[in-house]
């Protein structure tokens, strides 16, 4: 399927502009500035004195105060009498959770370094996303409320909760309203501290919102079937798959589970037993589950309603429902009538979804699964997920409720909705009206600096508690630290201000365990208990799948659909439709001070440290823009600036803008300015928030460059991707893998090497990965990899280890595209599709950066890897330029201790966070992957330690461990029998720059596409 095709990074380098040829001339945008070094600035940075004694200040002081301390023992142990567990030099892991999911927690010397998948997990199967693994920068975040507050000013705990139980007291004699304000709380301990804070003061409610709801699917499960739940999606199950803008692979409800799952019908088990499931996108804007469908098809905001109305029309033949019309662009009418066909066939194996929050368009979605057989096979309503059941109308009622005084005092826990709500006025305006205001945050965030009491909350590092995404499947929550400031678990204030027996949440979770959940995993008792600390989790047997059929009237429900669809469409000048989405780094921003995510860049767009408007190329020589002019988007008197960005495959007449920047408060990296919000732009519509809009739009005049990565490695427009057809793959699996026989050796002047021991080799599935980029935190955290900034992202200086290319590519009348065709010919730009490839160092046996060093700095190993002696560079950097694949990377500053970086890498925490066994690297320096050399060394010693020999999956290098996709396999290629032997003899593993006989150690898969051969 790929003779015709050409593949590119961005449309610079499809069209080789000038200012592309001239930023790719040479490896680096910009020479060394030896006037900086000579002038005084130095390699050390400006004031390296000023920024050692400020890392061994407070922060480190109080780290290791807490890192010293045996949890839940609650004073200081001075290391002269070393903690029991603790071993210089040796990690611990803790079994804990992270959103529903089972993780460990690698600590080192008392120190949380590193967040795990637990391999057990029953959901992620020891897949972490890439906020699970920047979590743990958060622990030393120095923007942390680091003692209670109390009208500005901090106060001793005792003072506080004097204060609230006093003021409780006064509200629960005057009859007066106490509401406690909340996301979705999947913990089963948490939900029942909150009932007995209720059952103490009456007059308290409960109010459950989330900054990005689904309570359209809940209320139409209520209406369809009598259950307001969200279903448990069961993606594995599915054969043939038609999402409608519901980006699942990247932010909707359960990425990281459903990435597993998702792959396991499309990944190199799944195709060696002739086996594929088929997916097919409808959406506005290209997300990350657009670019890994079979098939993607771009959808206004105002013409998903109606393909829905088309779709059900199609599949139950006979059927009319009214506001059924063609859709605007042809091949999406043809899209639908296939996807029909296609799900008639699997029935019973069938999945639809959409990411719309409006009850009416689920309501369809729900009639169109059941007659499809999906309840009970693809869709769980009774094994459901405890994710995401937020209540919109609650929230509004409450601000009524509050803005006429009747409301005495509100408590925000895991909330932010003066940042999150659409409405922020009426919002602050209620609570202006409120006399006792009291957060729970970690962060001064927008809503806590609206409190006049914060209650800072622990880390959940620091904490105790439980967790229960999916019913029957609960998780333990324990500390590997003890609390690094002077912060209570928000748990502990709830039951000290309610009064009661307990006041220990430590000692309320065992006994809540002991009571009511051990006994579901067949524990109990004490060793039980113990038994829970060390697995982590206990699931309880599925409830069996009950029947549900839709009998519903869906007839108002079609005009519903229709009457909002003509809502949405954009007429007149400048005025177009607005859809707003969550990226993959930032979700609902609350994790906005994170700089490991800000750096990270976007799988689609790979842009980092800012939102932007993406436009299509019909739009942007409509309204005669060019790419990073900056345009005023303005919903009913709401208005933000942002630059425009182009994007291949967004649906003409739309713009697509992310939530989660723009915050005001909560960290220093957050208040440098990071985004505008966009938040705003969402609307109470049919009684749930929506994330569509008529947008009205102008140029300002502005223009802003990006910090976007998506080209700054170019391989001279050589071809790296290979694909397949699924029906070609069946016809022959070496289908443009080279290595059917066709493919000859290369003369090479170089001998090869011998690997008597050890060879160590890796195999990537380019089937399998998605391009979420986890594996590029997972390598940060591990290797101690700097955070440059968005200037220096702007000088192409990001220090990645490992980055997922992303490429796009498509055909035109079976012609190639070639690099002279200018960008107004491209008429097909929005019908493009992706590929994403994670690439590092290669550790080639014959090595191009080997031979050009003039100081040995990089070497080869007898176990076929490319080491860097670090000590030994003088930042010729002649490796880099020799390197095919452009995966060295330069120190150009002291990233980790020069003041000019504090406000991203904040280094009272960061210093804090290191991985002790692997050095940090200074100016002036190569870096690059080492295959994580520290775990190859430390997985060769505990099996020497136990006298035998190293087995296949002792040694995972961290971008393997944390891929939810388990598209990365990494192991000892002398050994026939290994997990990457076995995956490298695959017939469709090929080599990247084969041709130049470098030879490397990392095999690809080629990518199958399950497509017919028009689609292809």
């Amino acid at each position: 399927m790929d003779s015709n095709k050409k593949y590119w990074k961005g449309l610079e380098e499809l069209n080789n502009t000038p200012e592309f040829v001239e930023k790719n001339k040479h490896e680096f945008a910009e020479p060394i500035p030896i006037e900086d070094v000579l002038s005084g600035d130095g390699l050390l940075g400006k004031t390296p004195r000023r920024d050692f004694l400020k890392a061994v200040g407070f922060g480190v002081g109080a780290v290791t105060l807490a890192a010293c301390q045996k949890v839940p023992v609650h004073k200081s142990l001075p290391y002269l009498i070393k903690p029991e567990e603790v071993t210089p030099g040796v990690a611990n892991y803790y079994a804990s959770t992270y959103e529903g999911h089972a993780i460990l927690v690698k600590t080192r010397e008392g120190r949380p370094i590193k967040i795990e998948g637990n391999p057990n997990d029953i959901l992620a199967k020891g897949g972490l996303s890439a906020q699970a693994q920047a979590s743990v920068l958060d622990l030393y975040d120095v923007s942390r409320v680091k003692a209670p507050v109390k009208d500005g000013g901090e106060v001793e705990w005792t003072e506080l909760d004097d204060y609230v139980k006093l003021e409780l007291a006064k509200i629960k004699d005057s009859g007066k309203k106490i509401r406690i304000v909340s996301s979705t709380i999947t913990s089963p301990s948490t939900k029942a501290v909150i009932a007995d804070f209720i059952a103490q003061y009456p007059a308290a409610k409960h109010v459950v919102y989330d900054a990005v709801s689904y309570a359209g699917i809940i209320q139409a499960n209520q209406a369809s079937f009598g259950k307001a739940v969200l279903p448990h999606y069961h993606f594995d199950k599915a054969d043939v798959i038609v999402s409608f803008g519901a980006d699942f692979l990247g932010s909707w409800i359960s990425p990281v589970e459903f990435t597993a799952q998702y792959v396991s019908n499309r990944n190199n088990k799944s195709l060696q037993s002739k086996k594929m499931s088929r997916h097919i996108q409808f959406e506005t804007g290209m997300s990350l589950a657009g670019t890994n469908a079979d098939v993607r098809m771009p959808l206004k905001p105002s013409e998903e309603g109606v393909a829905l109305i088309n779709l059900y029309n199609a599949i139950t033949i006979g059927s009319t429902l009214p506001g059924a019309k063609k859709l605007s662009d042809n091949a999406t009418n043809n899209a639908i009538i296939l996807a029909a066909k296609e799900l008639q066939k699997a029935k019973g194996k069938a999945l639809v979804i959409s990411g719309s929050n409006d009850v009416s368009t689920q309501m369809l979605v729900n009639a169109i699964n059941s007659s499809l057989g999906s309840y009970g096979t693809t869709i769980d309503l009774d094994n459901y997920s405890n994710q995401y059941a937020g209540n919109d109308t609650d929230l509004v009622e409450f601000i009524t409720e509050a803005k006429t005084g009747d409301v005495a005092a509100v408590l925000f826990l895991n909330a932010n909705p003066v940042y999150d709500y659409y409405n922020t006025k009426d919002l602050t305006d209620a609570l202006a009206k409120v006399p006792l205001k009291v957060s729970f945050a970690d962060h001064l965030d927008e809503t806590a600096a609206a409190c006049n009491v914060v209650a800072p909350n622990h880390h959940y590092l620091e904490a105790w508690g439980d967790d229960s995404a999916v019913a029957g499947y609960y998780t333990v929550l324990q500390p590997a630290i003890n609390p690094v400031y002077n912060t209570r678990q928000a748990e502990e204030s709830l039951l000290i201000w309610s009064g009661g027996a307990v006041t220990s949440y430590y000692t309320y979770v065992k006994n809540n365990w002991d009571k009511n959940l051990l006994a579901q995993g067949g524990l109990s008792g004490q060793k039980g208990w113990e038994t829970l600390l060390q697995t982590g989790f206990v699931k309880a047997a599925d409830k069996p799948a009950g029947s549900y059929a839709f009998g519903k009237d869906l007839n108002a429900v079609a005009q519903a659909i229709s009457a909002q669809s003509a809502q949405l469409a954009a007429s007149g000048d400048n005025k177009i439709e607005l859809h707003l989405y969550q990226t993959v780094a930032m979700r609902d921003g609350k994790r906005a001070n994170n700089p490991w995510l800000q750096e990270l860049p976007d799988p689609v767009s790979k842009v980092t440290w800012d939102n932007f408007a993406a436009i299509s190329l019909t739009d942007i020589k409509k309204l005669n823009l060019q790419e990073g002019d900056v345009i005023t988007i303005d919903v009913n008197g709401t208005s933000i600036a942002l630059p425009v960005l182009l994007q291949p495959g967004q649906a003409e007449g739309s713009i697509s803008v992310a939530v989660g920047y723009g915050r005001a408060k909560g960290g220093v990296v957050i208040e440098s300015g990071v985004g505008k919000n966009a938040f705003p732009f969402h609307s109470f519509r049919n009684g749930t928030i929506q994330s569509t809009a008529v947008a009205s739009i102008s140029a300002t005049g502005d223009n802003i460059v990006l910090a976007q990565t998506q080209t700054h490695h170019s391989y001279e427009g050589r071809n790296v991707i290979r694909e397949a057809s699924f029906t070609e793959y069946k016809k022959n699996p070496y289908k443009n893998s080279g290595r059917d026989g066709a493919h000859k050796g290369y003369d090479s002047l170089w001998e090869d090497y011998e690997h008597p021991t050890f060879n160590w080799v890796m195999a990537i599935d380019l089937n399998a990965c998605t391009g979420c980029g986890a594996c590029v935190v997972a390598c940060n955290a591990e290797n101690n990899v700097p955070v440059v900034g968005r200037d220096e992202v702007r000088r192409r200086r990001e220090m990645h280890w490992i980055r997922i290319d992303r490429y796009y590519s498509f055909n035109e009348e079976g012609k190639s595209i070639t690099e002279e065709r200018e960008i107004d010919k491209l008429s097909n730009l929005n019908n493009v599709s992706v590929v994403h490839q994670p690439m590092l160092c290669q550790h080639c046996d014959h090595a191009p950066c080997e031979t050009v060093c003039p100081v040995l700095a990089t070497v080869h190993s007898s176990e076929g890897l490319n080491h860097m002696a670090y000590n030994r560079c003088v930042g010729t950097r002649y490796c880099a330029n020799n390197c095919p694949f452009k995966v060295r990377r330069f120190n150009w500053f002291n990233y980790w201790n020069d003041s000019r970086f504090e406000n991203y890498l904040q280094e009272q925490h960061t210093q804090l966070v290191l991985n002790p066994d692997v050095t940090t690297r200074f100016r002036g320096v190569m870096e690059k992957c080492s295959m994580c050399i520290q775990r190859i060394q430390a997985g060769k010693l505990k099996a020497k330690i136990e006298k035998r020999s190293v087995k296949d999956g002792d040694i995972k290098v961290a971008c393997q461990q944390t891929c939810p996709a388990n598209a990365i396999v990494f192991g000892d290629g002398n050994d026939p029998n290994s997990a990457v032997s076995k995956a490298l003899r695959s017939e469709r593993t090929y080599y990247v720059l084969e041709e130049l006989n470098v030879q490397p150690g990392i095999g690809y898969q080629v990518k199958v596409r399950n497509t017919t051969e028009s689609e292809a």
